[in-house]
């Protein structure tokens, strides 16, 4: 297969109802697609990457000039005909986290390419010895007043779904009254975790203890900065409630793990797009299972569905991850840039999408009407 041209989009994808959470309160999400062209135009592959600042450092803008200049360095495979070809390459590109929406976009993009080639659908390319059929996600439940909480939640229930991560901000009568919401709503044998994006300080944090330890609140993700002198402090008051405590923006890569296990976590968030592409992220949780240390597969809020579809073969390919979170576009979206959006069934249960590559259709109509800005890169 020839590599003919790069084509980078940058995108604004609406949501279809307002999505707060403790960090973002916007009304569009902005990611990049990398689209690879082939074979004289018979081979169009796609990949996504979500730029976040808070999380990555990476804007829009950056991810342009880093698959520009990632595209013309020698180890690019524009004649790319073994998967071992791309593992190389990407071996070779920068570690930092500063690029890894960019390298997710490439190397997503790439694969799908090669499976459009080989008929072949993703998780062909990878190790089988975590893999499995089928996958359930769980719901997030946005930071909402009383009566957006049950609502959403009673939509929840009605799926099937008793798995939830719950946004949460620092107010702790707003978070006691979602709280109680959702006991009302299930009553028991519901599974919760909170989700604070490292709004709390010491004194937010201390106070929630007593709120944590009423509810049956299994996971904490990212409460506080880890550099908070106080961090570890509450770490340990978590770990005697039997609570996990999960670092999200804090591990970006395998560099991460030591120093995040030093801060006291005992759990991590992988994300595609966060954590550099399946190359990347494979080789974290590899390494977080030597160490003992739990993972969940998780998502970027305001992914379209090719970034929700290579979510679900990383899902499929980690059959020990504690949770699955993702595959919302049909949720979450106005707008798409796929011709049928990701989704999960009853009670959150998903399996490999039909089809080869990443298995979804780009409309190149939606594509083009859903773009702000584009470039595109010939290949010598």
């Amino acid at each position: 297969m020839r590599i003919d041209s790069l084509n980078l989009y940058e995108i604004a994808l609406p949501f279809s109802k307002h999505f707060p959470h403790a960090l973002k309160k916007d009304v569009f999400a902005r990611n990049v697609l990398c689209e690879v062209i082939a074979d004289n135009g018979d081979i169009h592959g796609y990949g996504e990457g979500a730029p976040r600042t808070y999380v990555t450092g990476e804007t829009p803008e950056s991810v342009f000039k880093a698959i520009a200049r990632f595209s013309g360095i020698d180890a690019f495979p524009r004649n790319f005909e073994r998967i071992s070809q791309l593992w190389d390459y990407i071996d070779m590109l920068p570690s930092g986290r500063e690029h890894h929406a960019a390298i997710c976009a490439l190397e997503t993009a790439l694969l799908d390419a090669l499976g459009k080639k080989e008929g072949r659908y993703l998780t062909a390319y990878f190790p089988k010895a975590f893999s499995t059929n089928k996958v359930h996600y769980s719901a997030t439940v946005p930071l909402l007043d009383p009566k957006g909480i049950e609502r959403f939640c009673r939509l929840i229930k009605n799926y099937g779904i008793y798995r939830m991560r719950l946004k949460v901000g620092n107010v702790y009568t707003q978070n006691e009254a979602s709280l109680k919401t959702i006991r009302s709503i299930f009553k028991k044998g519901y599974d919760l975790r909170l989700d604070a994006n490292g709004s709390w300080d010491k004194s937010v944090a201390f106070e929630h203890l007593k709120l944590i330890e009423h509810h049956p609140v299994r996971v904490i993700e990212q409460p506080m900065n880890p550099k908070d002198p106080a961090f570890i402090e509450f770490s340990e008051h978590l770990k005697g409630l039997g609570v996990l405590v999960m670092a999200d923006e804090s591990i970006c890569a395998h560099k991460d793990l030591d120093v995040a296990l030093k801060q006291g976590f005992t759990m991590l968030n992988v994300r595609l797009s966060k954590c550099g592409g399946f190359r990347k992220s494979l080789q974290l949780i590899d390494a977080a299972r030597k160490r003992g240390l739990r993972f969940q597969i998780g998502c970027h809020l305001g992914e379209s569905g090719i970034l929700s579809a290579a979510g679900r073969v990383l899902a499929l390919l980690c059959k020990d991850a504690a949770y699955y979170d993702g595959s919302y576009d049909a949720h979450l979206l106005k707008d798409n840039v796929t011709t049928r959006p990701v989704s999960f069934h009853w009670g959150g249960a998903a399996s490999a999408l039909q089809g080869v590559g990443l298995g979804v259709e780009v409309d190149p109509v939606s594509l083009q009407r859903l773009s702000v800005s584009f470039r595109h890169i010939p290949m010598p």
